[in-house]
């Protein structure tokens, strides 16, 4: 049954994820803090307390009739998860809102992120019945593709930094577990990533991990190309995600290779306009530790190479949980308006 224009009930799907976390806690500090919230997880996870609109709350399992009357969903969990919900939740005619990326190949599915119709001039239709929300990464790179085109892009070769929560907590807590050990000269466990994580940059995981480096760069790039909409332009973009010991918070190191005649201002001035925070020169660069609790990406001021002419260098970082959390609720709000 199609859930009624006037319905109040927002159903989040992973809630107890790190990211299904932070959208409650975002959720009931807006507009929305008086809706009904039905938080819904996996079987495993099925039964934990926890707490909703100030009172004491159980994360239930899906059922037949979970999505039943609800408005919105909120797809928060794992890839897996989400596509198993994606379907309940269409049947019950909710409006999804994805960040598990289980509706990335769907092209009924509208990317979204809060500049995206600004910088491609293309609206974001308002009924459509899916959003897919950009991550830290995705909105990053789309956005410094998409607004430096006017500019000449000729190429864009950036590695992101994925911190550990992007594995959910038991990355958190095998990180946690990992760096006392080493401290303590013990052996380390290698549960989740295979292999040493703490103080350890690495380009892939070990073979028995349980996270997938790769499966997590083709999402991004998924992103990325859904953003873009133009195999030319998507063919200008490289990228390569590396896993970095820290907590949270996306770092990205990108380089942009542009016609000649683009100048520092026109650069900045393009990235103010794409959404991006643009820390000024006197001040350190933005980093993990500074964007946390932050909604919007920093930006570091884009620097010449010093060798290579039209060869700019940009350094960033976002909250890779409040970012995309954050999103989600403007996006539902501007639904509403």
């Amino acid at each position: 049954m199609p859930s009624g224009r006037h319905s109040q009930r927002i159903v989040i799907a992973g809630a107890s994820s790190l990211l299904g976390n932070e959208v409650k806690s975002l959720l009931e500090e807006s507009l929305f803090a008086t809706w009904d919230l039905r938080l819904v997880d996996e079987e495993d996870v099925a039964g934990t307390l926890t707490e909703a609109a100030g009172e004491a709350a159980f994360i239930q399992r899906v059922e037949e009739d979970t999505f039943h009357g609800a408005r919105y969903a909120f797809l928060t969990g794992s890839t897996l998860f989400g596509k198993q919900c994606l379907v309940r939740a269409r049947e019950a005619g909710a409006t999804v809102i994805d960040f598990s990326r289980a509706t990335l190949s769907d092209p009924d599915a509208a990317p979204w992120f809060p500049k995206i119709a600004a910088i491609t001039g293309r609206s974001v239709a308002k009924n459509s019945k899916a959003f897919t929300v950009f991550s830290v990464g995705g909105i990053a790179l789309a956005s410094l593709a998409l607004t430096l085109r006017p500019l000449g892009l000729r190429r864009l070769t950036a590695v992101m930094n994925r911190p550990v929560s992007e594995s959910g907590r038991e990355g958190i807590e095998e990180l946690e577990t990992q760096t006392s050990q080493l401290l303590s000269f013990q052996s380390v466990g290698q549960q989740v990533f295979g292999v040493q994580a703490a103080f350890n940059l690495l380009p892939c995981f070990g073979a028995e991990s349980r996270q997938d480096l790769r499966a997590n760069l083709l999402e991004v790039r998924a992103e990325v190309s859904a953003a873009l909409a133009d195999a030319t332009e998507n063919a200008k973009v490289a990228v390569k995600l590396v896993h970095a010991p820290v907590f949270y918070g996306t770092t990205f190191s990108v380089c942009a290779d542009l016609e000649s005649g683009a100048t520092n201002e026109a650069i900045v001035s393009a990235c103010r306009t794409a959404g991006f925070t643009l820390v000024p020169s006197t001040e350190p660069a933005p980093s993990n530790v500074t964007v946390a609790g932050e909604t919007s990406i920093f930006l570091q001021g884009p620097q010449p190479d010093p060798v290579v002419r039209d060869c700019w260098w940009f350094w960033g970082a976002g909250d890779n949980l409040r970012v995309p959390a954050s999103n989600g609720c403007k996006l539902v709000e501007w639904l509403e308006a």
